[in-house]
């Protein structure tokens, strides 16, 4: 295995080429995972170059709101592609940035303002606890740092005819809440054994394919090859359930950027482990892993058929 292109920075992404031996040019697949910072050291190692007040057990809301397993399933998709295509590569483009604190799947500049979100919003690049300005600074330069990354990403891979997935896993249940300084008191609440169960409970798989207009920015193979691969794995599968490619987010302006070569996707996050639990961190499940890159793999497969370069 070796790199090319796009380089990990330490405290901001890992870089991943996994290439098939009979590989010899740039990636043509992206999995990008802008949740990626899903380990407790993740969140202990930003935490601990902030030097502003946050609400208290911050970390408690990390861990409910990383995309926990997304990594491990996006590296492995890269894994199954290239060994059942030897002539292939694929980049793994894992951000390190904790959303907590900062969003790296937002459309954000250096004039965006830290703010709260209510309930059934999207939440803000920027949370409202980040209130000191050196940590705001430090902040957006490592936002800054990735979405530069992420963007060379793009421009390697779809810039040269390649597809692109943005993989993410989201919590089982639907929990609207506002982010707030009040967000772990919120959320405790919300996760109450006599309430939990009154959230709505999501899809195993959302594919997010569309603007909240209706418009198609996603490849229209690669989405229905995922949803034939993914139902005949068992799995239930469902397009824009929880949310769509909004105009605020990254994940719209790659999409934008290169229509009909990309996929972004959810996947239930309590099927990638053992034992969901919301407040402590927790670990993908290796088996439990395969059962879902194998038919993602698949679909990646199929959509670029014969057309390997």
């Amino acid at each position: 295995m070796k790199s090319d292109g796009p380089r990990s920075i330490p405290g901001v992404s890992d870089v991943t080429v996994v290439r098939g031996v009979r590989s010899h040019g740039v990636p043509d697949i992206l999995l990008e995972v802008p949740h990626g910072a899903t380990r407790a050291r993740d969140y202990d190692e930003l935490r601990r170059e902030l030097v502003g007040d946050f609400p208290a057990d911050l970390q408690a809301f990390f861990f409910v709101n990383t995309d926990v397993g997304a990594p491990e399933v996006a590296l492995r998709v890269a894994e199954l592609v290239v060994a059942a295509e030897p002539e292939r590569a694929c980049l793994v483009l894992r951000c390190l940035v904790p959303r907590t604190f900062v969003d790296c799947n937002r459309d954000i500049d250096a004039t965006t303002l830290a703010r709260a979100s209510v309930a059934g919003e999207m939440t803000a690049g920027l949370h409202a606890w980040v209130r000191d300005p050196r940590d705001r600074k430090l902040l957006l330069e490592r936002y800054g740092a990735y979405r530069s990354l992420a963007t060379d990403a793009y421009a390697q891979v779809c810039g040269g005819g390649g597809r692109a997935l943005m993989v993410h896993s989201y919590a089982p249940r639907s929990v609207d809440v506002a982010v707030d300084d009040r967000i772990v008191e919120s959320l405790r609440a919300a996760y109450a054994p006599d309430r939990v169960e009154s959230w709505p409970l999501r899809a195993s798989v959302d594919l997010i394919v569309d603007t909240p207009e209706g418009e198609r920015l996603a490849d229209p193979a690669l989405a229905a090859a995922a949803k034939r691969e993914f139902e005949a794995a068992g799995f239930d599968v469902v397009e824009n359930g929880a949310y769509t490619l909004h105009p605020v987010s990254l994940a719209h302006v790659f999409a934008r950027a290169y229509p009909r070569q990309t996929l972004c996707l959810e996947l239930r996050r309590d099927l990638l482990m053992r034992a969901f639990t919301p407040f402590a961190e927790m670990h993908a499940d290796p088996a439990r892993v395969e059962r879902v890159a194998g038919p993602l793999a698949r679909a990646v497969r199929s959509d670029f058929g014969s057309s390997a370069p």
